[in-house]
């Protein structure tokens, strides 16, 4: 290969520029690298370092080292000094100048791999068998009451539980706790305690209720005939409830309830005088099992005949308080939506004769310092995004909202739906007082708390001083979900470096809405270089594999988006009904890609058949 002594000296001159300005960066912020913990001291500095060197457009670069068939620079996140020197140390002796480039105390390239080991080891605990990247998983209220739930999850594959405080209460989540707690014991496997401190999530407010109405729907075929019945559950009210979710849910007295036997054959009339039938089939907990091949809508106060008793007294029984049916807001394009900052219960838009809008339709937010922050002009998101509008007028009661986006149909606003507002400049703490009262819970129970919308310096300081107080001493991961979030990154991180252990969870609902779809993927790109610079582990989370978990059968995106995550430390599952699935899917998957991909790096296991020139997969199979 024939060498151009000119080129070289002109990528050893921009080799040093960058070293220069990384040097300079570790200057400037010497300050922020001296207060992180002695533990993080060099991966502080190895963070500064990369932050210079992304302060160059090095396309051209990367190419020439390219040509001579030297590193590009491109995986040089966790070891940047080093590589940079490497590279100029091999620079030199092309040029017959063997100089050995080094500076004391830069992060080697075997070190950086030593570190964040150990820094996810500290957060996550120990990996499972055969599998390096962890797996979280969120727990449902069943968790509380049913400990072989609990323990098929432990068993399927999960590293670590994450409790969401946005939901339940102190009670439940310690019964969750001690479910964890058994379950490892009996199986002898590790499992960390995750907590979700709620934060200042901005949310729509109630709705008007609707009536006191439950619908029985058995599952029809194309030709309306059922294929499945529904399951109803008769209970006590207030019992709690089972832990496969029924289809409806009939509260009745308990005394009655203790002469429904199997078989047993529950009749009513449902409100439109139609005559209907309830088949009992078993018992779970306080309540009863029973089936209905017939469509029905009942009320509170309905009869409910119960069959083939003697003649007691108590084979009548009236249902109990139903539940008033979910009311939604319709909202079509062009719309004018009414966000009110009192908690007033929302309503659809009233409508004259003739379908012009006499009041338009209206709901409240959870969050009413918001009105102080918002402008005209800025856009406005519910429900992840399925609905999209434009502030027309803020004021401090009101926001006049037009609608720019919605399904043909209409969309459907509901009460507790989340509400995005990524360009108005949003002055809201990342601790709320809900937060500061869960947490003396947390810091007792759990092994890390994970950080619900952190946006600066100034909240990680809030949550440290938090915790002083408290004197408590736990993991912390950062939950990255708004643009303000993924911008302060770097600050974030290095102002976190004062306790230890530190993660990041990439909360990729939010940001996803809050940065636009169209700039997700490389924002989603960007926190996973920042984290391996800083050798901070990080969470992949949101809709992995969501499908699977509340349908039981997977998309072949989602399996592909499964596949990524192996380049994260760490992969959260929501819930579903088909949970413990989708962790024995997700185990498989990250096995399977471990031997094709560690972080950025490409690895190429061997191919069984190669010398016959054929693919095979069978020797990966894990």
């Amino acid at each position: 290969m024939k060498i151009n002594p000119e080129e070289l000296e002109q990528i050893n001159a921009q080799l040093n520029e960058i070293v220069a300005k990384a040097k300079e960066f570790e200057d400037k912020y010497a300050e922020k690298i001296n207060r992180v913990l002695p533990v993080y001291r060099r991966s502080a500095r190895n963070l500064v370092h990369y932050m210079a060197f992304r302060t160059f457009e090095i396309d051209e670069l990367q190419q020439k080292l390219r040509d001579l068939g030297l590193s590009s620079l491109s995986s040089i996140e966790a070891h940047v000094m080093d590589s940079l020197l490497n590279a100029k140390t091999i620079i030199n002796h092309l040029l017959n100048n063997p100089v050995v480039e080094d500076i004391p105390g830069v992060v080697r390239t075997f070190e950086s791999r030593k570190l964040l080991k150990r820094n996810t080891k500290l957060l996550f605990g120990y990996k499972s068998k055969k599998r390096l990247t962890r797996i979280m998983v969120t727990l449902p209220g069943e968790a509380a009451t049913d400990y072989e739930f609990v323990q098929n999850l432990l068993e399927a594959g999960m590293n670590s539980a994450r409790i969401n405080c946005a939901h339940d209460d102190h009670e439940k989540w310690l019964q969750m706790i001690d479910n964890v707690k058994q379950a490892k014991k009996t199986l002898r496997k590790n499992c960390k305690v995750m907590m979700d401190l709620a934060g200042p999530k901005l949310r729509t407010g109630e709705i008007k209720p609707g009536p006191q109405v439950l619908r029985i729907k058995p599952t029809r075929n194309v030709l309306g005939q059922v294929i499945k019945p529904a399951r109803v559950w008769l209970a006590p009210q207030g019992a709690e409830r089972p832990a496969s979710k029924p289809d409806a849910i009939i509260p009745v007295d308990e005394d009655w309830l203790a002469n429904v036997k199997r078989h047993s054959q529950i009749l009513f009339t449902d409100s439109r005088d139609k005559k209907c039938k309830i088949t009992m089939e078993g018992r779970e907990g306080a309540g009863r099992w029973g089936i209905c091949h017939e469509s029905a809508y009942l009320t509170s106060g309905t009869d409910l005949i119960l069959k083939r008793t003697k003649k007691s007294g108590k084979e009548i029984v009236k249902t109990g308080e139903l539940l008033p049916l979910e009311q939604f807001i319709s909202l079509k394009i062009d719309d004018i939506l009414v966000l009110t900052r009192e908690a007033i219960a929302g309503e659809n838009a009233e409508l004259a004769e003739d379908g012009t809008v006499l009041v338009p339709a209206h709901i409240s937010c959870t969050l009413p310092a918001i009105f102080n922050d918002v402008k005209a002009g800025e856009p406005i998101y519910f429900d992840d995004g399925k609905i999209e509008g434009i502030i027309e007028e803020a004021e401090a009661a009101s926001l006049k909202i037009r609608i720019t986006y919605a399904r043909n149909s209409g969309g459907k606003l509901k009460a507790d739906k989340g509400i995005n507002l990524p360009d108005s400049d949003l002055q809201i703490s990342g601790l709320t007082e809900k937060d500061k009262n869960d947490l003396k819970f947390v810091a007792q129970q759990a092994d890390a708390i994970n950080f619900s919308f952190v946006n600066s310096e100034s909240d990680v300081q809030e949550l440290l001083d938090e915790l002083n107080e408290l004197d408590a001493e736990l993991g912390i991961i950062f939950k990255i979900e708004t643009n303000k979030g993924f911008k302060n990154l770097p600050l974030i991180l290095l102002k976190g470096m004062k306790t230890y252990p530190i993660g990041v969870m990439i909360a990729r609902g939010d940001l996803a809405i809050e940065t636009g779809w169209n700039n997700f993927a490389s924002i989603q790109e960007e926190i996973l270089r920042i984290c391996e610079a800083a050798h901070i582990p990080d969470v992949w989370a949101t809709q992995v594999l969501e499908n699977l978990a509340k349908k039981g059968v997977p998309s072949r995106a989602e399996i592909t988006d499964a596949a990524l995550a192996n380049r994260a430390e760490c992969v959260m599952l929501n819930k579903g009904f088909y949970i413990t699935k989708a962790v024995k899917m997700l185990d498989k998957i990250l096995r399977r890609m471990q031997r094709f991909q560690k972080k950025k790096d490409t690895l190429l296991p061997r191919l069984e058949n190669a010398e016959d020139l054929q693919l095979s997969h069978d020797q990966f199979d894990v």
